[in-house]
């Protein structure tokens, strides 16, 4: 007979699941009050979502601390792990989130945010990409893997537009081929040591000395096939810029920044192990996949007729570019990684709520997408505190100084030649100079051509949330110089402490 286990609510460290579960509660009270009183205005789920997205910060600041103090904290079975890149990951995905949620008070009424369970799924969402990032297990990954991104597909088609739909139904197909890779490479893992532990299985494997190297190798392939379908690293890129595309601008901003914040975390615990434990291939794969998505992604964006596919390609671009932090693998790198990707967040999600505040519901005459470069020109001559805002988000993500990227990415390719990468950092540096130009062509658009498609109100969805969105992040863009130091000390202090 079995004997039955006692254990103690203690050993559980509860507090390690704290902020998913405030996520949680806060989509099912969503629908809870849509199920008692239907018909409510959407400022209000607005509201409820910000309140819950507060607690939420407020629970992992409070988890900051308990790191700080007692560092790593491991609970609920040992499947929740809370140490330094769980918390810097889940503050980006918050913080983000809190930006984000308020663009769904626009001036003009859009199809998703009529119905309170876009909020819902939401948060749900917010939950996934939470649990993905505070755990090393392979199962609770794939858990929160699946339950963001089942939240999403939905959430996607609810901008109830023709290409919307095809984005939906493009995202979930690729999503569903991800999480089949991801299956299987995690059973070939658990066949060789016995474990979903990521920890456990870099233990197992270094001390039979990679032993059974060939099924290693499987089970790398199918997971870094997998995470590269999530990341848009090329050649499995080709759902990003139709998917972008098909969503609105803002859930597209959204999109670009939060889920690969998540599955960088994961692709650092799962990798950066393996590249240093002597698995050359690995290291060379990587290696060229980053300077081909940063070459590549970088030229299709040069061709690009409309905004956002420009914009979609240039997420790619970032993707790989901070993806050579991973290659890299030191504790200044994966500083730089976190770095950059907050002051991305900020430039990134400013520019495309500039899109959703210009989005008209009706196309014009003559207008061939939702942002073609040609709506933009003579932008100053109307609108020249919209263009001028514009262009501090297109030369940031292009990394002029001083704006928010260029420290970013300066500290990047600074931890590439600290690592001898010096061939790597040359590379990149050539990329951030091809990049201008697709950024500058917006900013000719803008400053120095003639309105081809009439003049156009470029503020039609302008409300206070959004001008405020958007005078925040620009705030962060252009004083990001002083915010630098104290990040790096903030982040290099997390990141160190995890053992990375």
């Amino acid at each position: 007979m079995l004997e039955a286990v006692n254990v103690s609510f203690e050993s559980l460290n509860i507090a390690t699941l704290i902020p998913m579960m405030i996520a949680v509660v806060g989509a099912l009270s969503i629908l809870v009050i849509d199920l008692v009183k239907g018909g409510l205005n959407k400022s209000l789920y607005v509201m409820v979502s910000m309140l819950f997205l507060l607690l939420d910060l407020g629970a992992v600041i409070d988890a900051a601390g308990i790191f700080a103090s007692n560092g790593t904290q491991i609970g609920f079975f040992n499947i929740m792990l809370i140490d330094g890149l769980a918390i810097l990951a889940q503050l980006v995905i918050v913080v983000a989130s809190m930006m984000f949620i308020p663009l769904a008070l626009t001036s003009k009424r859009f199809h998703e945010f009529a119905y309170p369970e876009f909020f819902a799924l939401f948060m749900f969402m917010i939950a996934g990409f939470q649990f993905m990032v505070a755990t090393d297990n392979l199962i609770m990954i794939f858990v929160g893997l699946e339950t963001a991104s089942l939240a999403l597909y939905p959430m996607i088609a609810l901008h109830n537009r023709s290409k919307s739909f095809e984005a939906a139904v493009k995202y979930f197909t690729m999503g569903a081929l991800a999480a089949g890779l991801f299956s299987f490479g995690s059973m070939v893992f658990y066949a060789l040591t016995g474990s979903v532990e990521i920890h456990v299985i870099a233990q197992v494997l270094a001390a039979d000395n990679y032993a059974n190297i060939g099924y290693v190798l499987v089970g790398t392939v199918f997971l870094f096939a997998s995470f590269a379908f999530k990341l848009s690293l090329v050649p499995f890129h080709t759902w990003t810029p139709d998917v972008y595309e098909g969503s609105s601008a803002a859930l597209a901003g959204y999109m670009s920044i939060v889920p690969k914040i998540a599955g960088f975390v994961v692709a650092m615990r799962l990798f950066e192990f393996l590249i240093g434990s002597g698995v050359v291939w690995l290291e060379v794969v990587l290696y060229a996949m980053v300077v081909i998505t940063m070459t590549a992604a970088n030229i299709w964006a040069l061709v690009q007729n409309d905004v956002k596919r420009m914009l979609a390609y240039s997420s790619v671009s970032h993707a790989g570019f901070v993806m050579a932090a991973i290659l890299i693998g030191t504790t200044q790198s994966n500083t730089a990684l976190f770095l950059y990707w907050a002051l991305f967040s900020f430039t990134n999600l400013g520019a495309f709520t500039m899109l959703w505040v210009s989005r008209q519901k009706q196309l014009l005459p003559g207008q061939s997408s939702d942002h073609p470069f040609e709506k933009f020109a003579g932008m100053f001559s109307t609108s020249p505190i919209q263009a001028s805002l514009m262009a501090l988000f297109m030369l940031s993500l292009a990394g002029i100084p001083p704006f928010a990227i260029f420290w970013g990415k300066i500290y990047l390719i600074g931890s590439a030649v600290s690592a001898g990468y010096t061939v790597l950092a040359l590379i990149m540096a050539l990329n951030s100079a091809i990049a201008g130009y697709y950024y500058v062509k917006l900013i000719v658009y803008m400053f120095m051509k003639e309105p081809t498609l009439g003049e156009q109100n470029y503020m039609v969805n302008a409300s206070t949330p959004l001008r405020t969105i958007v005078g925040f992040a620009a705030v962060a863009t252009i004083f990001s110089a002083a915010m630098v130091s104290p990040l790096i000390e903030f982040i290099g202090a997390f990141v160190y402490n995890s053992g990375f």
